[in-house]
């Protein structure tokens, strides 16, 4: 490729999108275990804008996951505040809340043989006897076919491969229709083609005005999809703003103990991490 053809390959990518209203924020975020002195998130804060793809990264044990949880509702901080479209989040009710916003756990087990279709389903079920209701056989089907599982729809969820099956939460979570989703490592256990699937798919409910976060290991996901993302390190955000003013070289080496290379790439100008070997 010339230098000419590279210049235009980097003029075509999308501008970032103009920053949406706030829909999902925490404040002052400190969470410790019981029987421990030591917080495993400490004054955490984060707002999760409509419009915008924002991912959570950091190394083990940074707080991704404790921060993800509590944005989900899942976990009751120990202080701070967290609100959904100005409401506080713990006031909200279960049902409510499922209708609000859809999470993505790491850990999604099914114990009994439902079809894939019957799990994808299973999203629907905030929305049993509301007007809503109508849509679900429209959601399930735009879900299997947004994840690739229209030919395995009838297949037993407990004879898919991991792969699969982590496709099959993901649609579930979809059919779900919230505009504010929470995904954890979603590309966890998927080829690389299921990979960027589950990203394009995430950055196009983001670019349809959702707000959504998405914890990552993967830095050149982030620097590749993310709007904005927020870093983390032994339970404090070090930093969050734009992906490629966040993941930086000294950022990422002083975060993660390990020497990288930044760079844009050639034909994309999308900045890409190279570990030094």
């Amino acid at each position: 490729m010339t230098s000419v053809e590279a210049a235009t390959a980097v003029a075509r990518l999308p501008a970032p999108p103009a920053p949406g209203p706030v829909r999902l924020s925490a404040r002052g975020v400190t969470v410790t275990p019981a029987g421990s002195t030591a917080a495993v998130l400490a004054e955490a804060s984060i707002d999760i804008r409509a419009g915008e793809l924002h991912a959570l990264v950091g190394p083990n044990g940074a707080g991704k996951s404790t921060l993800f949880g509590v944005l989900a509702g899942d976990l009751a901080p120990d202080a701070g505040d967290v609100h959904l479209d100005g409401a506080a989040l713990g006031g909200i009710p279960p049902r409510e809340l499922a209708r609000r916003r859809a999470v993505l756990l790491q850990q999604n087990a099914v114990s009994f043989p439902f079809t894939v279709e019957q799990v994808v389903r299973m999203g629907r079920a905030p929305w049993a006897r509301t007007p809503a209701e109508r849509d679900d056989d429209a959601a399930v089907a735009q879900a299997l076919d947004a994840t690739d599982l229209v030919p395995l729809a009838g297949r037993a969820i407990s004879s898919l491969s991991g792969g699969e099956r982590a496709r099959a939460a993901l649609a579930r979570v979809l059919a779900q229709a919230c505009d504010v989703l929470l995904l954890d490592e979603p590309t966890a256990a998927l080829d690389l083609r299921h990979q960027e699937d589950v990203l394009r798919i995430a950055r196009a409910r983001a670019r349809e005005g959702a707000a959504v976060a998405v914890v990552l290991h993967d830095l050149n996901a982030a620097l590749g999809v993310a709007d904005r993302v927020t870093l983390l390190a032994r339970g404090h955000v070090v930093a969050s703003g734009a992906a490629a003013d966040v993941l930086t070289a000294e950022a990422i080496e002083r975060v993660y103990g390990q020497r990288v290379d930044v760079f844009a790439h050639p034909v994309t100008g999308i900045p890409v991490v190279i570990p030094r070997r």
